[in-house]
């Protein structure tokens, strides 16, 4: 009734159109306030029953919370009008990260990948992520609670990217651990000895310089908050330590590295 009284004169001859269609607005106008009184009645039954049913049919979902084996993504009537949801029924007590290592020499150094948001750097602060998701950083978080990588299969080709040094999955990363050894090849590179044949039909032997990494692992560590209290040890750097990491072994491949070749054989 408000709606219309406050119509402009054209609109208001649009909508209505018909006296009898004037007259049945001017019925609502003048029982307005019955009409609230009659809606508000109705709408809070419609809600009292409503909140009734809801919670009837919220008993097993509640005592679902509580059980020691949870069922997630199930429902608990015929209908499906209440059911549970979540993506881990149980969360472990401890974190497990997997940290990728690549290295030019199978002796070493091994260069360590950092993520923008996953823990790594045990002197990196945890950084505020919300309200955006990093993708990549969740699904490292997984794969180190789901167990072997056969269950985290797109590791195998995020690993050879690595290798490959793809600048699209680079990207995703906090940096490139290999991009000071491509303007310094000689320093951080690896010598590999190679026969060539000079001109001349002779055989010498030359240095090839190479740079970026050969070899690749993923080894696995538990986190846990540095505590000023209980942790004497700062670290190797003077830097702030928010993190405390223990190596719990490897995670792939259980023995040796893998290379380029290796992993595009996975992928075949």
């Amino acid at each position: 009734a408000f709606l219309m009284n406050n119509l402009s004169p054209i609109v208001r001859s649009l909508a209505l159109g018909t006296p009898s269609s004037q007259s049945y607005v001017q019925c609502i106008s003048s029982g307005a306030v019955e009409m609230a009184r009659q809606s508000h009645f109705l709408r809070t039954t419609v809600s009292t029953l409503f909140y009734l049913l809801m919670a009837k049919l919220n008993i097993n979902v509640v005592r679902n919370l509580f059980a020691q084996r949870q069922l997630m993504n199930a429902s608990f009537d015929k209908l499906r009008l209440c059911s549970t949801y979540g993506a881990f029924g149980v969360v472990s007590e401890t974190r497990q990260e997997l940290i990728i290592e690549s290295a030019n020499n199978i002796d070493g150094p091994w260069k360590e990948y950092h993520f923008r948001v996953k823990p790594g750097d045990i002197h990196k602060r945890p950084p505020w992520i919300s309200p955006y998701h990093h993708r990549l950083d969740w699904q490292m978080w997984i794969a180190a609670q789901s167990g072997r990588i056969e269950r985290n299969p797109w590791l195998y080709k995020f690993l050879l990217k690595l290798l490959q040094r793809g600048k699209d999955v680079i990207d995703l990363l906090e940096g490139d651990p290999w991009e000071s050894s491509s303007s310094d090849a000689t320093i951080h590179s690896h010598v590999d000895e190679r026969e060539v044949s000079t001109k001349a039909g002779s055989l010498r032997t030359i240095p090839e310089l190479t740079h970026g990494p050969k070899y690749i692992r993923i080894e696995k560590y538990r986190y846990k908050f540095f505590d000023n209290k209980n942790n004497a040890k700062l670290g190797d750097r003077d830097e702030p330590q928010y993190w405390i990491r223990e190596r719990v072994g490897r995670y792939f491949p259980e023995q040796g590295v893998m290379t380029k070749e290796i992993l595009e054989e996975f992928l075949r």
